[in-house]
């Protein structure tokens, strides 16, 4: 099993101040590899239970509080010392308020939860658990992830790099491998296939199989083709401004059931909107939000075209797209992620709004040789008093004039 740290991490850190740790993202994310990673590796764990919530019979355990503790007793130990792992715990109606009363009772139980959507959740954990749990999103995985489950030695020296790295024949092999990744996306099965066609076809797999199983216990029958033709439409305006009048009228869905499935979409990690960033409302010009994936090789199996990125008309949305996630990633606590957009066409992609400090970054997918001078850019900064700032581009690593310019493969190097 391959270690994502990062969210081994976060785990056992939560763990340290709450009892109830909830994994939530999209399907085939690797939220269980997580759960079974961290029971088989922290040193903290005595003994684990692990119950899928799929299983019916083990739904109904939890629908009393002395039926699912003198299951534990049983099958984990009397004093429900060590940990307890609920895989899909959405489908258990209730579970929030059994959660707690077990953690209230025993002091020494932790338990280590995933969930396939926010749907509900998120509001029932906040309600019955606060002060108790801790939720944490597992995205797809990030280009560093992505290598290390591609090629080990390449992994190895991604890790020496910063963000100062100049390309060269060094770095290659990683760039290589990026734009596959920008191509193929981060979920770990597609990763680990040791082929583009194969990639192929598990990410229909996970389109077909995963994602639109899911769908269809949210949706209506009837509204089934809508909703196909609003997630192609979406795949095709990834990095644009999501009109949902325009989408309503070209696909025929009513707006309210539009609204409906990009609020679907959205809690179910497939879909991330961005909202704009506002500091002088006379002069932004939209509040229409950006719309992006939370997986590229998703959005590309919907799209039907695989084609190299240096041949699509396309490659500068998804290159913006990357960026993205790997800004979403690591905004932290706190932190959100904006655009700008005003009427004297100023344009910044991103604004980082940490706790300590902002950031902005541009994304420009062409090849420079040297910096280029980004007036709308460079005066949004200067009017916000944002010194951490970004030029994400394909070919150079460089700071000019107080402005990082690096390469699309180091974003998750940025120092935020």
């Amino acid at each position: 099993m391959i270690k994502r740290k990062y969210y081994s991490d976060k785990i056992a850190n939560a763990f340290d101040y709450v009892p109830i740790v909830v994994l939530i993202g999209a399907r085939q994310v690797g939220k269980t590899s997580l759960m079974d990673d961290y029971a088989s590796n922290s040193t903290s764990v005595q003994n684990s239970l692990k119950l899928n919530g799929q299983n019916a019979e083990i739904a109904e355990l939890f629908q009393k509080f002395s039926t699912i503790e003198q299951y534990l007793q049983v099958y984990m130990n009397e004093d429900l010392r060590g940990l307890l792992l609920i895989d899909e715990f959405q489908y258990i109606e209730g579970i929030s308020v059994i959660l707690k009363l077990l953690t209230d009772k025993y002091s020494e139980l932790k338990i280590l939860c995933s969930g396939s959507s926010s749907l509900n959740i998120l509001q029932n954990v906040e309600e019955s658990l606060a002060g108790r749990v801790r939720v944490i999103e597992v995205l797809s995985l990030s280009f560093a992830e992505y290598l290390l489950f591609n090629n080990g030695k390449t992994s190895e020296l991604y890790e020496k790099l910063n963000e100062n790295t100049e390309s060269s024949v060094l770095t290659a092999p990683i760039e290589q491998i990026y734009s596959e990744y920008l191509i193929y996306g981060g979920f770990p099965r597609a990763a680990l296939a040791k082929n583009r066609e194969e990639k192929a076809e598990i990410l229909n797999d996970i389109y077909q199989t995963y994602l639109l199983k899911d769908v269809r216990s949210f949706i209506k029958n009837e509204q089934t083709v809508g909703f196909n033709k609003i997630l192609r439409m979406l795949a095709s305006q990834i990095a644009n401004l999501l009109n949902v009048n325009e989408l309503s009228r070209e696909s025929g869905v009513p707006y309210k059931q539009c609204e409906e499935f990009l609020y679907l979409l959205e809690q179910m990690y497939i879909i991330k909107l961005i909202e704009p960033y506002q500091v002088n409302k006379r002069k932004v010009i939209t509040k229409m939000k950006k719309v992006f994936f939370c997986d590229l090789g998703l959005r590309n199996i919907i799209e039907r075209n695989f084609n190299e990125i240096n041949f699509r008309a396309d490659n500068g949305a998804i290159f913006e797209n990357a960026v993205m996630l790997e800004l979403w990633r690591r905004k932290g606590a706190g932190g959100e992620l904006q655009f700008y957009r005003t009427a004297d066409g100023t344009e910044v992609d991103f604004v980082l709004s940490a706790l300590t400090r902002k950031t902005a970054v541009e994304c420009k997918l062409k090849a420079m040789t040297k910096p280029v001078k980004l007036i709308g850019f460079e005066n949004f900064c200067n009017e916000e008093n944002i010194e951490n700032r970004f030029v994400v581009n394909s070919t150079l690593n460089t700071l000019h004039n107080g402005t990082h310019f690096i390469q699309g493969f180091l974003t998750d190097k940025i120092t935020l």
